[in-house]
């Protein structure tokens, strides 16, 4: 059989690097014979609601059927939870499939596609897996800088993805900032609003998101079930948008594209607010656990507002977080998100926490005593 010739595949979708996951936490563990702390992930480190475990093994029950009204249920309470109609909601498999939705309906080749350097990265793989150009602007002291991303958009932009807070670095923009950013954008321009660690944000000025969708601005906000709702595995999330637009992103849905077990999950967790409650509670005790300790150590991170913080080492990160696996703990080495000196490390249990700044402890001393052994070998 002949192969395919190399230019079958558009040049654009060649030139672009896939979006590759950790290592198997399971494989670590295997290697060292022992439990292994995953911080690598920004996943709920108190894992799902139990009323969702138990949504679920419900719906596995009937794992034989199609999922009962194409979503229906589940699209209804959100709606009902977020005081839009109906025709407003859209589910992925995960908010990561609304973003490649959102790409594929405004952009192509011609066209522009926006965001910050250091985002996540599937914002920037699908604007170029559409055939678009990619508009990325730096960040300003680890945050989205909005106004420079406004005044730089080229004419044919026709989307702007954005993560508040943002992934990796955990800084956020207020109301009063992205509504100017707002004013500055054409109504042609869609602006994908990413809010996946949306609930571990307490501030009054973080968002009106859902505001703005009713009010019917070019706004299409994301939100998820893999963060504080513990579903990550599961693969659900939502999209909050002109009833309009989301009939045309309906389109490029497969049909059942989320499973029932992963919409009886989410439906039965939405109900579950104390779980919502405990796992916001252990993060912020997780955040001042780890922020205290990195503190005392001198390693410079950035304030969060979500389950993650970001470690700038002053040096390549990748050599650590190899020494970290080495000891059981996995973290997140962010040289493909643009930041080779840094890791990202998610709030975990009080214990997987503590095991982390230890094993991290005890290299950043050792790092040290070396630096300093060999500054005073050095001829004065």
């Amino acid at each position: 059989m002949t192969p395919l010739p190399a230019d079958a595949i558009p040049r654009w979708i060649r030139s672009v690097d896939p979006y590759l996951p950790g290592k198997p936490v399971r494989d670590i563990e295997s290697e060292i014979g022992r439990r292994a702390a995953q911080l690598a992930s920004n996943e709920n480190a108190l894992g799902p609601s139990p009323k969702a475990i138990e949504g679920a093994r419900r719906a596995l029950a009937e794992g034989n059927r199609y999922t009962e009204g194409g979503d229906k249920y589940l699209r209804e309470a959100l709606a009902a939870r977020h005081g839009v109609a109906f025709e407003n909601i859209i589910l992925g498999a995960g908010s990561s499939e609304l973003i490649t939705f959102a790409a594929r309906a405004l952009l192509g080749p011609g066209r522009v596609g926006a965001t910050s350097e250091s985002a996540f990265p599937l914002y920037a793989i699908n604007i170029k897996l559409t055939g678009a150009d990619l508009c990325a602007i730096p960040l300003r002291q680890y945050a989205i800088d909005l106004e420079p991303l406004a005044a730089s958009l080229p004419e044919t932009t026709k989307a702007i993805f954005l993560a508040n807070p943002n992934n990796p670095t955990g800084t956020m923009f207020t109301v009063d900032q992205f509504e100017s950013f707002l004013a500055k954008i054409p109504s042609h321009v869609l602006v994908v609003l990413d809010e996946a660690y949306a609930e571990y944000v307490d501030r009054s000025d973080y968002s009106r998101s859902i505001e703005l969708v009713r009010e019917g601005r070019n706004v299409l906000v994301l939100r998820t079930f893999s963060k504080v709702f513990g579903l990550a595995g599961l693969r659900i999330g939502y999209g909050i948008g002109d009833a309009a637009l989301l009939q045309e992103l309906d389109k490029l849905r497969a049909p059942y594209n989320t499973s029932s077990m992963a919409e009886a999950a989410a439906l039965a967790a939405l109900d579950d607010t104390e779980h919502v409650a405990r796992s916001v509670e252990s993060n912020r005790a997780g955040l001042a656990q780890l922020e205290r300790a990195l503190d005392e150590l001198a390693v410079h991170h950035v304030p969060s507002f979500a389950n993650f913080v970001l470690v700038n080492l002053g040096r390549e990160a990748k050599p650590i977080a190899a020494q970290l696996e080495a000891c059981g703990v996995l973290v997140r080495p962010l040289g493909f998100m643009g930041l080779p000196n840094a890791i990202r490390v998610t709030v975990g249990t009080e214990d997987d926490n503590a095991n982390f700044l230890n094993a991290f402890g005890k290299i950043v001393g050792e790092k040290r005593d070396a630096k300093s052994k060999s500054e005073s070998r050095e001829p004065r």
